[in-house]
């Protein structure tokens, strides 16, 4: 079992007051940043804003107590508001909770087993497809409250988003629309007309960088809605007040019945929160030459996880803009994320009130520019620089994801993705027909005149062992039948039993089998299916 040891213990040798004072101004910046955040991705998902600020506070304190990143800032993140809105639609609150513990349970089974490094192996198509999914989701989720749409619940799924959004379009409220698009042109000029503006002037461009413009953009919002009373609905009128505590501890009710229903959700909610949690961390990873421990990561992960939904919080997971924006600050030890998470826990004890005042229309602004952000669009048009099989992986995940569901899309492109490195690997083995003088200075050995003999390439598996049952064929009495492996790097047990039932047939025929040039892993698999009883033994110097 692996040893428990969080990131911040090792973070914490040779601590000083400078490293404190750079720790604690990374932290309260990044708990500003997150203000707007929690709370929209709260909302997005169907939830109430003070689910999200719950989640930043609790989770975001977890994962960088526990976690196995000096610099990962967790809490609610945008890849899981289609997830979410979809298990409050077809379940309910009481058993979204559920579905969170038992992700944060899943999450910690996967730190314990090592499983940490296995995220790197998902492919790039995948990441990719569902990434841009994802975002193209949420950009449609906001266009309700961004034009101000009357509808009282919008679906989950893809065709009635569309439908009910084409239906209801008419009732657009030019208010919400105009103040929605300001929000918007105001995030854009802030984060890059603003440093383009003040190029000759770095010390007020790096003064007003510290603010970010999700706020700037929410202070904007709020107060020409007050100022001119713009008829628009807000955090308040939709919502009520924002609470200024934590609220009671709740255990979540189900029996096994429910948690098998539940269990699909929950492994979506996992997987999608490892891979973006780990793949966060290694972004930071370059961006401050360290290297995270993934399994250890995974288990703050889960134990943040298994935590935040019992005091009315959300699913969480690492989160990249909150992490570069941590990194950026001069942040170096977790002490950084636990100051934004207290940051926040202060904003909201003394800002509750003001925080009912922001208007939807802003907060949708918001999450369209972070969907814009987060999908990587270029994907898209550097597609012809790729192999058929990339492209049609990425585009299937990034189809199914918009129109069918998350689960469905990654567990297609892990599919697809192997079933192509399958053929492809298998498309490079390959065996060749050796002639009798290249043998001969492979192996000085005075081979007989009725010698037959073949080189295999590449990895002798279950997508190749038709290789060596093509060999069976044309066989005469007598011969004797040398296959040099020194090529051949693996060999599966389908590629042994392929190998054995080769020996077999060279037996009934007569035929006496050689291998020469064996590699060590091909070696210990072939004595492991015992083929060397079935095989001559081989002269000296051939590996056998």
């Amino acid at each position: 079992m692996m040893a428990f040891r969080p990131r911040l213990i090792d973070a914490l040798k040779d601590y000083d007051r400078v490293r404190f004072s750079r720790d604690l101004g990374a932290g309260v910046t990044v708990g500003v940043v997150a203000l707007p955040l929690a709370m929209a991705f709260a909302i997005a998902s169907g939830l109430s804003p003070e689910s999200g600020l719950i989640t930043a506070i609790v989770a975001g304190f977890l994962i960088a107590l526990l976690g196995g990143s000096r610099v990962q800032i967790g809490g609610p993140a945008g890849a899981f508001i289609v997830i979410v809105y979809g298990i409050l639609e077809r379940h309910g609150p009481a058993h979204l909770l559920l579905a969170t513990l038992m992700s944060g349970v899943l999450l910690f089974a996967m730190g314990l087993l090592r499983l940490g490094t296995l995220i790197r192996f998902i492919p790039v198509a995948v990441v990719l497809g569902f990434t841009n999914g994802i975002a193209v989701l949420i950009l449609l989720s906001q266009l309700k409250d961004f034009l101000g749409l009357s509808i009282a619940n919008m679906p989950a799924d893809f065709l009635g988003i569309v439908t009910r959004l084409a239906q209801q379009v008419h009732t657009y409220n030019p208010a919400a629309l105009g103040l929605a698009l300001s929000s918007l042109a105001v995030l854009v000029c802030w984060q890059f007309g603003l440093p383009k503006l003040l190029s000759n002037q770095p010390r007020w461009r790096t003064r007003l960088a510290l603010i970010p413009a999700s706020l700037v953009a929410l202070v904007w919002a709020s107060l020409v809605a007050q100022i001119w009373a713009l008829p628009v609905e807000t955090i308040g009128s939709r919502f009520g007040g924002i609470p200024q505590t934590l609220p009671e501890w709740r255990w979540p009710d189900g029996d096994l019945s429910v948690m098998v229903t539940l269990l699909p959700s929950a492994v979506t909610l996992a997987l999608l929160g490892a891979i973006e949690s780990l793949l966060c961390a290694r972004v930071a990873d370059q961006l401050i030459d360290d290297r995270h421990d993934a399994n250890q990561e995974l288990l703050a992960q889960g134990i943040a996880n298994m935590v935040t939904p019992l005091v009315g919080g959300m699913p969480a997971t690492g989160t990249i803009a909150r992490t570069m924006t941590n990194v950026k600050q001069g942040a170096s030890s977790p002490v950084a994320g636990m100051v934004h998470a207290l940051t926040l826990a202060l904003i909201m004890a003394l800002a509750a009130s003001w925080a009912v005042k922001v208007p939807l229309a802003a907060l949708s602004a918001i999450l369209v520019y972070v969907a814009w952000n987060m999908g990587e669009w270029r994907a898209f048009a550097h597609l012809r620089q790729f192999r058929m099989p990339y492209r049609l992986t990425l585009l299937a995940v990034f189809i199914l994801t918009v129109t069918v569901d998350l689960t469905v899309a990654v567990e297609f492109g892990l599919v697809a993705a192997c079933l192509t490195f399958i053929y492809r690997i298998s498309s490079l083995s390959r065996i060749e027909e050796v002639a009798p003088a290249t043998l001969a200075s492979l192996d000085p050995w005075p081979w007989p005149s009725q010698t037959r003999a073949h080189r295999l390439y590449g990895a002798l598996f279950f997508g190749a062992a038709q290789l060596v049952e093509s060999l069976a064929t044309p066989m005469s009495e007598g011969e004797r039948l040398v296959l040099d492996l020194k090529n051949l790097i693996y060999m599966d047990t389908t590629g042994a039993d392929a190998m054995a039932s080769l020996a077999r047939q060279c037996e009934k025929k007569k035929v006496t089998l050689v291998l020469i040039g064996v590699s060590h892993q091909p070696l210990d698999m072939a004595r492991r299916a015992g083929l060397l009883g079935h095989v001559w033994p081989a002269p000296q110097g051939s590996g056998l």
